[in-house]
């Protein structure tokens, strides 16, 4: 059994590991996976295990959850969090400004004519004004209190022991114990903490944007068909079969089939392709694309989850709930960093107090700057909140990219394999050239040809035939057709024979000019075919898988980036140098029989090589599932998809480079994160402890490195946030969403 729950309250990496271990921990349990990013814990777990054991666990750990509701999207959660944080925020901010002017009264910086009576309760005062801040976020004791409890302190246990131990002073003095008040250090260390929190639930948000724009392209309501009537339907009553009408400029709700129209539908929002996608009877649709001109009647294929953009919404949000490796290093800092920070707190207490000899007062003011301003809530969103920025931007390029550690590994390649058929080329031949004998036009010519392989189903009589189509050039009835088994074809148009094929088809040399040209092609790669009417030699039709768009730029981009490119394919080894010529590949791996990629793939390995294999075929699966990463073309089968690391969703060879350039930056931006949330801690613990009050008489104020504290946060989500300006390298790669 499975079940989803929503954690509440995780802020760092420590927080996501105590959550995961408690929930391993409970009997019956299988697998728990806890997802920071999206506050998600994904359990397996047998048939004895309840809901409310689960549950029981998380609180325990210190931390509050509820069940995953599927209908309530990340958006509702993440404004109710938001809102939740908005309101604590202003409560305190508006008990603490009146402490803060009394603060300011106390030291004369200010000068208020209060009562004499206010005076003398001024004490009450304050703490009728600072408990109901202390009560408003209580949660940040409880979970403080819990996790020390749990031998497991968090961030919430650095605060709850600097405010509670300020608190609790100001209390006693307020009981007439000698000392000072701090009354508005708690209050404002709450609200500061807290407005770190908002200001980093609204920079999330901004960071999982994907995700909210991919499920704002489903439509709500489809055009059902049913018994000669339209009815409009909620399209999660749509069921595979059905039959439903896209009107010009409405979404298609589902994927489909197109029964009947004619039309040109938009579905740059889901495969990037900007050009919209011409759309005649049995040609596919995607539901969320836009029909743009004419009517469409449709039939279901795939509904509900099944559908490609339920399939991209599912796979960046596992991506994003996944750890990539580097946050294994995050994941050992902040297990240790609390209670090294609570440790090195009390030293400082004592070292002011015992060893130094400063009043109690500064001793528990050096004590709370320290807990208060060491931040593992930066360093534990360094990492995730990257991750999430950068799988959204590779849905928003039609880069789907499986896990974390394919976004991380993608930069590590430095050898790249390609299959040569449907990835490099576009797996379907197309005619290429057109040589003409004295007399004869290239109309005429592609005409006769044409006219007698409509009747055959080849391939190469395919490739003539579309030639022709494309060229509008009117098709002659043809008879008495005959095949004639590896050579070619006859026939009669307009009362003349016709043969098409190889040149011992018709029994009689070619003409020295035409044989050189017909070599010279045979070289680039390219079968040639011959043309004989009315048993005369008329010309040559050279046929060749051609170059996918792009394939060329995507290739020299490559190399350019230091990756060793290499072609692999079953074709001939001088079909496959043609083809690599083209491309600018030296590396060309021909020949191979589809059970041998694979180890060729693990020969390059064998030398040291980060590999990855780019494919589209069944035949391409294991090489897809033995190189470092797997790449698989979106256009291709379902098998090389399911066994592919990164799927490109549009089948375009340039994605190759925008998701390896899309890697590095990712992974520079998470570096940066990680460069300053270290940087922060390293510089920011050692001022907080005292470090420059011998030489300056400085001691950092415990509600500034509360503010410090919660703006380190911040900042770190923001450089995540600003990922979103990323643009790909190759400019006609248009993303999805614009």
């Amino acid at each position: 059994m499975k079940t989803v729950l929503h954690v509440i309250g995780m802020s760092s990496p420590h927080c996501q590991n105590l959550v995961q271990k408690a929930l391993e921990k409970v009997p019956g349990v299988k697998t728990a996976e806890v997802s920071l990013s999206n506050e998600k814990a994904v359990v397996q777990h047998g048939e004895s295990v309840a809901l409310d054991v689960l549950r029981d666990a998380v609180v325990d750990a210190g931390y509050d959850a509820e069940p995953w509701v599927e209908s309530e999207s990340s958006e509702q959660v993440q404004e109710r969090e938001m809102a939740e944080y908005r309101f604590r925020f202003l409560f305190s901010l508006a008990l603490s400004i009146p402490l803060l002017v009394l603060f300011f009264e106390h030291l004369e910086w200010i000068f208020l004519p209060l009562p004499e009576w206010f005076e003398a309760y001024s004490a009450w005062i304050q703490f009728a004004l600072a408990t109901p801040v202390m009560w408003v976020n209580r949660v940040i004791f409880i979970r403080g209190v819990r996790g020390i409890l749990n031998k497991s302190p968090t961030m919430d246990s650095l605060v709850a022991i600097g405010v509670g131990a300020a608190y609790l002073y100001s209390l006693m003095t307020t009981l007439g114990f000698k000392g000072d008040l701090y009354y508005e250090v708690g209050t404002f260390v709450l609200t500061f903490i807290v407005l770190g929190k908002w200001l980093e639930a609204i920079a999330k948000g901004k960071t999982s944007e994907a995700i909210k724009k991919l499920m704002g392209l489903q439509p709500k309501t489809a055009t059902l068909i049913k018994n000669g009537r339209q009815v409009t339907v909620p399209i999660e009553s749509l069921k595979v079969g059905d039959v439903f009408l896209v009107r010009p400029g409405e979404k298609i709700p589902v994927d489909g089939v197109v029964f009947s129209g004619d039309s040109a539908v938009d579905e740059s929002m889901v495969t990037g392709e900007s050009m919209p996608v011409h759309k005649k009877k049995g040609d596919s649709v995607i539901g969320a694309s836009i029909n743009k001109q004419g009517s469409l009647t449709c039939k279901a294929t795939k509904v509900g989850s099944e559908t490609l953009l339920a399939q991209i919404i599912k796979l960046v949000e596992e991506a994003q709930g996944r750890k990539a490796p580097i946050q294994e290093l995050v994941d050992k800092v902040s297990s240790v960093f609390v209670p090294a920070v609570s440790v090195f707190a009390f030293l400082v207490f004592g070292y002011w107090f015992f060893a130094a000899g400063q009043p109690f007062e500064f001793a528990l003011s050096a004590f709370m700057a320290v807990l208060l301003i060491a931040c593992p809530c930066a360093l534990g969103l360094a990492t995730p909140t990257a991750i999430m920025v950068g799988t959204g931007l590779g849905a928003q390029n039609g880069i789907l990219f499986k896990t974390a550690k394919a976004l991380q590994e993608t930069r590590r390649l430095d050898a790249i394999v390609f299959d040569k058929t449907g990835t490099l080329t576009r797996g379907e031949p197309a005619l290429t050239d057109v040589w003409t004998e004295k007399g004869v036009s290239e109309r005429i010519l592609l005409e006769k040809a044409a006219s007698v392989e409509s009747l055959s189903e080849h391939p190469l009589a395919q490739a003539i035939v579309q030639a022709a189509k494309k060229q509008k050039i009117s098709l002659k009835k043809a008879s008495a057709f005959h095949a004639v088994a590896g050579k070619g074809v006859t026939a009669s148009v307009q009362g003349k024979k016709v043969a098409v094929g190889t040149a011992s088809l018709a029994g009689k040399k070619l003409p020295a000019a035409a044989e050189k040209q017909k070599h010279a092609w045979e070289n680039e790669g390219k079968t040639v075919v011959t043309v004989w009417m009315a048993g005369r030699f008329a010309g040559l039709l050279a046929v060749a898988d051609t170059l996918k768009d792009g394939s060329k730029e995507a290739v020299k981009r490559l190399q350019r980036m230091g990756l060793d490119v290499y072609m692999i394919t079953g074709d001939n080894s001088r079909t496959a140098n043609a083809i690599a010529r083209q491309l600018g590949i030296d590396n060309v791996l021909a020949e191979v029989l589809p059970k041998d990629k694979e180890k060729n793939v693990r020969a390059l390995q064998k030398k040291g090589r980060t590999v990855a294999m780019v494919g589209d075929g069944i035949n391409d699966s294991p090489a897809l599932a033995a190189a470092d990463l797997g790449i698989a073309m979106g256009g291709g089968t379902d098998v090389a998809i399911e066994t592919g690391d990164i799927v490109l969703v549009k089948s375009d060879v340039r994605d190759v480079v925008t998701a390896i350039d899309l890697s590095r930056f990712t992974m520079r931006k998470i570096k940066e994160n990680l460069f300053w949330a270290f940087g922060y801690n390293v510089i920011g613990i050692p001022v907080a402890a005292g470090l420059l009050y011998p030489f300056t008489g400085f001691l950092l104020n415990p509600a500034i490195a509360g503010l410090a504290m919660a703006l380190s946060s911040v900042s770190v989500t923001s450089n995540a946030a600003l990922m979103k300006l990323y643009k790909p390298p190759l400019k006609n790669v248009k993303p999805v969403h614009s």
